[in-house]
């Protein structure tokens, strides 16, 4: 079996996740994450008597889906996150099979160098029926930052090294999803621009969410002041509003799936479909309103 590739240093992501902590997080995304995935939970209507809240840095996930007669576990990497909680691993879930009912996610799957591996274990850890519900950073994320860090050290440096990590899209979960095994795989993105004065406010705010670069493939040697000035030009020469503030762009990348339970809808078989694909593809005329 060929090893997980180490894209991330996942003990570089918590010591940084810690500091933060230490000093403040900044978690807006966070709890814009919760307040979604909270709503999306509301919308189905079970008890979800047995959830497991997965990795999400902070109990606010866990808070805001607590209901009357709902017991909610918490794994998180480190005791600082959280009191009663059991410290672990996503990618290496101590988990009973099928003791669960619901598995939720928040701003945490997309620092998993193992993620298909993690989906699976979540997904064994619910009992048939049961709903996986995740919200994880996605790869439209920090594109304006990726851009100015990239022509910036082509210019300066004579070739780009990685600055900005490389998360998984929308197509990419789907498929991970139904390799996982779950049944009813949906993976949707929603896009949050967050507006700055410049990139160092952009950067500060990455410190704050200990969000900095992770990747193990970073450049090791410090970046140079004229290299990172010049990155501060470019991103405000291209990623600007008429009032001079930048944009940031930050992609949700929401994941949903049932664990397979025979009372769920099933596809049709092949070749049961009434309309040729043909028919199906005729221009329609518009309709009116």
């Amino acid at each position: 079996m060929a090893e997980t590739p180490l894209i991330f240093d996942r003990s570089l992501v918590l010591r940084r996740q810690l500091r933060a902590l230490a000093q403040g997080p900044a978690d807006f995304l966070l709890r814009a994450a919760v307040e979604e995935l909270a709503a999306r939970l509301s919308a189905v209507q079970r008890d979800f008597a047995e959830a497991l809240d997965v990795g999400s840095p902070s109990p606010l996930l866990s808070e805001a889906i607590a209901r009357p007669g709902r017991r909610i576990a918490r794994i998180v990497a480190d005791p600082a996150f959280g009191p009663r909680a059991a410290v672990g691993d996503e990618e290496r879930l101590d988990v009973a099979p099928q003791s669960v009912d619901l598995v939720v996610s928040a701003l945490a799957l997309q620092w998993v160098n193992d993620l298909p591996g993690a989906l699976v274990q979540m997904r064994r850890a619910l009992r048939p029926d049961g709903l996986l519900l995740a919200c994880m950073i996605g790869g439209g994320s920090l594109a304006e930052l990726r851009a100015a860090f990239t022509e910036a050290e082509a210019e300066l440096e004579g070739g780009a090294s990685p600055r900005v990590a490389p998360f998984a899209d929308v197509r990419a979960a789907g498929n991970l999803l139904q390799r996982a095994g779950f049944a009813l795989p949906v993976a949707d993105s929603e896009a949050i621009v967050v507006r700055y004065d410049s990139m160092f406010g952009l950067t500060s705010d990455l410190r704050a969410m200990g969000a900095t670069n992770p990747l193990f493939s970073r450049a090791k040697k410090p970046l140079r002041r004229a290299t990172l000035m010049r990155a501060a030009e470019l991103y405000a020469e291209k990623f600007s509003d008429p009032d001079g503030r930048i944009r940031a762009t930050f992609e949700f990348l929401w994941l949903s799936g049932w664990a397979p339970h025979e009372s769920q809808q099933k596809p049709a078989p092949r070749g049961s479909g009434q309309v040729s694909l043909a028919d199906a593809l005729k221009p329609r005329r518009p309709r009116d309103a």
